[in-house]
C-alpha cells in the first residue's frame, strides 16, 4: 500500500511558505510516497519538488498539479503539463484538465467559505472525483464522504498543508500499490478512478486549524502589500 497526499501547497501559492524540497523531506519520514503539490494558480512549485526529488533519488512520486480557482469553486487539476486559466467555468476548468489528460477533482466541495458554489450533483459526470478527506477544514469532511458513496465516485484525500509544520501529510489516501521508480502518476490516478482508496489520518484539532487559517491570512495579506 502506498500513502499518498493529494493537496498541499508550497511557498509558490500566494498564501503558503513551505519551500517544496522541505515538503518533500518531511512527508518522507513521515511514510508519504506519493506528493500532489497543488499551488494557487501555477505548478512552479511542484515541478520544484520533482525536481529535487530527481537530483537527490528520493524514494517518493511527485504529481505535477494545481488548485484552481473556478467561477464555482476550487478544482484539483492533477497530473497536468502545464498551468490551468483561472476563473473559469467550472465546466470549463474541468475540459481544460482533462484536455491535458488530467485527474479533475472538486477540493474541499462542501468546506465552510470554502466550499463549491451552486449544485454540486449537477457536475456528477464532468468531475473525476471528490476530496473527501481535508485536514484544514473546519468541518464539510463528512459531508462529502457521505456525498462520495451516495453517488459513487471516485475520492481523494489531502492535508492542505501551507507551511512546514505537522499539516503535511496529517491525512492520505492509501492506494493498493507499492512505491517503486517505475511508478507513475498515471498508476496513481488509475487506482483512484477505480476506487480503491482507504482514509489514513486524522483532521486536525479546532485550535491548529485556526493557527494555520491565521497564518495563511497573514502570509495573504504580505503578498498583497508587496505586490501594491
Amino acid at each position: 500500500m502506498i500513502k499518498c497526499d493529494l493537496h498541499i501547497h508550497s511557498r509558490h501559492s500566494f498564501d503558503a511558505l513551505a519551500k517544496p524540497k522541505d515538503i518533500v523531506d518531511i512527508a518522507i519520514k513521515r511514510g508519504i510516497k506519493c506528493l500532489a503539490i497543488t499551488d494557487h494558480g501555477n505548478i512552479r512549485g511542484a515541478l520544484e519538488a520533482a525536481d529535487h526529488v530527481e537530483q537527490k533519488n528520493l524514494p517518493i512520486l511527485i504529481i505535477i498539479s494545481q488548485e484552481v480557482k473556478s467561477k464555482s469553486g476550487d478544482i484539483l487539476a492533477l497530473n497536468i503539463k502545464k498551468s490551468i486559466a483561472e476563473h473559469l467555468s467550472a465546466a470549463k476548468t474541468i475540459d481544460l484538465i482533462h484536455q491535458q489528460g488530467g485527474l479533475a477533482v472538486v477540493a474541499h466541495p462542501f468546506g465552510l467559505w470554502c466550499g463549491f458554489k451552486g449544485n454540486l450533483k449537477k457536475y456528477i459526470g464532468l468531475f473525476d472525483a471528490i476530496e473527501i478527506f481535508n485536514a484544514s477544514v473546519f468541518w464539510g469532511n463528512k459531508k462529502a464522504q457521505n456525498f462520495a458513496r451516495e453517488n459513487n465516485l471516485a475520492f481523494t484525500a489531502g492535508s492542505d498543508a501551507h507551511f512546514s509544520n505537522g499539516f503535511i501529510g496529517k491525512v492520505w489516501l492509501e492506494l493498493p500499490l507499492h512505491y517503486s521508480p517505475t511508478l507513475t502518476a498515471d498508476d496513481i490516478i488509475a487506482a483512484i478512478k477505480q476506487k480503491n482508496g482507504v482514509l489514513g489520518g486524522g483532521t486536525a484539532n479546532f485550535f491548529a486549524k485556526t493557527i494555520e487559517h491565521t497564518f495563511r491570512s497573514l502570509t495573504k495579506l504580505k503578498c498583497l502589500a508587496k505586490l501594491s
